[in-house]
């Protein structure tokens, strides 16, 4: 089979990278297209995944809309020339519209409810749309739910164990505490309006902070100068070895917010978007949600008093995997035996518990 991957930001990397190992050792083929997005093609090349650039993308509703029609021509072009068999991606446009226009089918992934001009961009165009089963809206016909998170793509035990080696590269000692900040460009689509710290509450956070812990801060955008001294300096595929070994994450990315429910590391997300698994591991007492930055401070200081907290979040974190699968396994599964895998999983849900 001959699959066509676009992705458009550093975690779809993450998102299909033991996908594509999987599949290329069943005999699979791939051509993978890949946005000039922060870390992506540095995570592509150390993943030894070769890809095709789609460039950086732009900023802004019709900078976006000009470079749809731009990114459509080129996997248009390249698509011609592969001749794939399925496109696959986590909520693309431009691999969905050229799915529709060649008639093939376009499986696709999304986990984000509030992505709604995203959504229209793709949906449509779909054969079939995956989602979280917490997700918290519905695509009719076409909707497959698992008992999954994107994250566990990458971070399910059978694909992650951190290395505590990371805690030299950052020049920490053992036991002690840190904490980690991630702060957002709100550059994308599904930004626009929305909010999480201001400029002036992030450096008081960090300052206040530090006196509890040290502080690493990973941010899409530049940080100011009286902040840089803090920008974690590590090699970008080592991000989840540095979050399994913090104490703490606080940050404005669902994402990375996420990723620590995953490992069992407390999180503090602020935004004023939310998402259906965030909400749902937020139940599981993993994540904590804020809309602003109100009460932040206090829940952090309270957190990075707690006795025996790493130890009392991982048992949530077992909790919350029981009755999770293994995603990698079933994305492998579902495309091998699409259109057969939709009828099955559209009769009997639970199939996917196998996985």
């Amino acid at each position: 089979m001959k699959i066509f991957i676009d992705i458009g930001h550093p975690a779809h990397v993450h998102y299909y990278r033991n996908f594509i190992k999987l599949m290329e050792a069943r005999g699979h083929d791939f051509l993978v297209i890949a946005r000039d997005k922060e870390v992506a093609h540095n995570l592509l090349k150390s993943f030894k995944i070769k890809h095709i650039s789609r460039g950086k993308g732009k900023n802004g509703l019709l900078g976006k809309l000009i470079y749809m029609f731009k990114a459509d021509y080129l996997l248009l072009r390249l698509a011609l020339k592969y001749k794939p068999d399925v496109f696959m991606s986590f909520s693309s446009p431009y691999a969905a519209q050229i799915s529709w226009l060649l008639r093939k089918p376009h499986i696709a992934f999304t986990d984000t409810e509030h992505a709604r001009l995203g959504n229209l961009a793709f949906v449509p165009f779909s054969h079939v749309v995956c989602t979280p089963s917490s997700f918290n809206k519905d695509f009719g016909g076409k909707h497959i739910r698992f008992y999954g998170y994107m994250e566990l793509c990458y971070l399910h035990s059978d694909y992650f164990t951190p290395q505590s080696s990371i805690c030299d590269v950052l020049g920490v000692k053992k036991d002690e505490k840190y904490i980690i900040f991630r702060f957002v460009s709100w550059n994308a689509s599904h930004d626009i309006g929305q909010s999480g710290l201001s400029l002036e509450m992030k450096k008081k956070a960090v300052k206040k902070l530090s006196k509890y812990a040290r502080v690493f801060i990973s941010s899409e955008g530049e940080l100011p100068e009286d902040m840089k001294q803090y920008q974690i300096q590590i090699p970008p595929e080592r991000m989840h070895d540095a979050l399994a070994f913090a104490t703490l994450f606080i940050g404005e990315g669902a994402t990375m917010a996420s990723e620590c429910a995953m490992l069992g590391i407390p999180a503090i997300y602020i935004n004023s978007l939310s998402a259906g698994y965030l909400e749902e591991q937020e139940k599981y007492g993993l994540i904590y949600g804020f809309r602003n930055s109100e009460g932040v401070l206090e829940k952090a200081i309270k957190l990075l008093n707690t006795p025996n907290l790493k130890q009392e979040w991982q048992k949530r974190r077992h909790k919350m995997l029981a009755k999770k699968i293994n995603v990698t396994a079933f994305m492998a599964w579902f495309v091998e035996y699409y259109p057969e895998s939709v009828v099955i999983m559209k009769k009997n849900p639970g199939y996917q518990d196998r996985f």
